[in-house]
């Protein structure tokens, strides 16, 4: 008989499911409670074929818990589930004890079973999981083709669930692995985007960005974005960050480096170290994170020591929602950077130019600077210049370029705005 070769490791993983609302667990118990009692039976219930055993996974049985419990294990041989994957035992068994091998198996003896109704839950690789069944203490005569249809209708919803949930394991599992390898193979590089100070009409500095080493085409984004959902985050922004922070004596001494840090990577012990080595004053350091921060006083606490010897902080995508301007609030920065959102189309919209124009006084009365980000055009960079933001980056100053380009903006011929666009 063929079993499950993954059992143990889909069992590994449904166990450590959560049962909320919407988990398979969830759905599977739910289909158990339907269907037990729409065929007035006594026990419903799910069960796995992990190597030689069966275990019980999901069990709904009102008034006869002390049966059995999720996780009890029984031998694979003899079983109901043996027996009828072999063909030998037919899926509905009005009366176990008129079966001649049905009633001499271990199960039916030990509870009694009177009847049974069971299918096995096939996997869309072919292989089977396990076993969805229902019985009852007494016999039932009454049982029928129409009762093995409905079980088999909630034994493929059971099939369908957790073949979402295993691929969606090994979704995850290839991402892991993915980023562990380009973390390792330093499969990545990184591209700076001029910063320009646009009261001097020079670029004053670059932001760095990662650019990754992938057939596939996944963006920057992709890759933080899975990297967080891997627990792989941190990790991976130390490794970029290091990468950057490597080139900043090849710049001229004038230029900032601007670096980009979640929250969570900040206050892990290993960030800190990595801005050791570099002059802390050339270094802007942009929080970057769209989800609520739970814990701010950490967040400062790991700040502070940073920003005493002269790092400077930037906070990203102000205007994008509220967690930026929580943002703003508690951390105090040394820079808001306007999102992009805001800067485009800020010529011709009313409201962007007024949020901006908040903006510049809340700088001007706290003392930081305002950097807009995503401008791309000549009209925007004027309406942003006539609005009091002293900083800007975008296409049209600069798309992000490797580091021989970008080096030479800060030349003597190259500190002058892109197509002598006048401000």
């Amino acid at each position: 008989m063929a079993t499950n070769q993954n059992a143990e490791a889909l069992y590994g993983f449904l166990k450590a499911t959560t049962a909320s609302p919407g988990s398979s667990d969830h759905i599977i118990g739910r289909a158990l409670q339907t269907i037990r009692a729409h065929l007035g039976m006594d026990v419903a219930f799910m069960a796995q074929i992990v190597g030689d055993t069966i275990v019980l996974r999901e069990f709904d049985a009102p008034g006869h818990e002390d049966v059995a419990v999720p996780g009890d294990k029984t031998a694979l041989e003899p079983s109901f589930c043996s027996e009828i994957l072999r063909g030998r035992l037919p899926n509905v068994i009005n009366d176990v004890a008129a079966d001649p091998i049905a009633r001499n198996l271990p199960v039916a003896v030990k509870f009694k079973v009177g009847s049974y109704i069971g299918v096995p839950i096939m996997l869309g690789n072919g292989e089977p999981f396990g076993l969805l069944s229902c019985l009852s203490f007494h016999p039932d005569p009454t049982l029928n083709e129409r009762d093995l249809q409905t079980v088999k209708a909630f034994a493929d919803l059971v099939a369908f669930e957790i073949d979402r949930e295993v691929r969606t394991h090994e979704t995850d599992r290839a991402a892991v692995d993915r980023i562990r390898r380009t973390i390792a193979k330093r499969a990545f590089s990184t591209v700076y985007q001029p910063i320009w100070d646009l009261t001097a009409n020079r670029p004053v500095g670059v932001e760095c960005l990662t650019r990754f080493d992938d057939a596939e085409g996944r963006s920057p984004a992709t890759w933080f974005v899975e990297a967080a959902e891997s627990g792989l985050a941190t990790d991976l922004e130390l490794s970029v960050t290091h990468q950057a922070l490597q080139t900043l004596p090849q710049w001229p001494d004038f230029v900032q480096l601007a670096i980009n840090a979640s929250p969570q990577t900040i206050v892990d012990s290993r960030f800190s170290g990595l801005l050791d080595a570099v002059p802390p004053d050339r270094i802007i350091l942009e929080v970057t994170e769209h989800a609520v921060v739970s814990d701010y006083p950490g967040l400062l606490k790991a700040l502070a020591p940073l920003r005493e010897h002269g790092v400077r902080l930037a906070v990203d995508d102000a205007g994008a929602g509220y967690s930026g301007l929580q943002h703003i609030l508690q951390l105090r920065p040394d820079y808001i950077k306007l999102d992009m959102s805001l800067t485009r189309h800020i010529d011709v919209d009313r409201a962007r130019r007024a949020l901006t124009t908040a903006l510049v006084h809340f700088g001007e009365d706290t003392g930081c600077a305002l950097i807009a980000e995503g401008v791309e055009t000549a009209e925007e960079l004027k309406t942003l210049v006539s609005l009091g933001v002293g900083y800007a980056q975008g296409y049209l100053l600069g798309r992000p370029l490797d580091m021989g380009d970008a080096q030479r903006l800060f030349t003597d011929g190259g500190l002058r705005m892109p197509g002598n666009i006048s401000v």
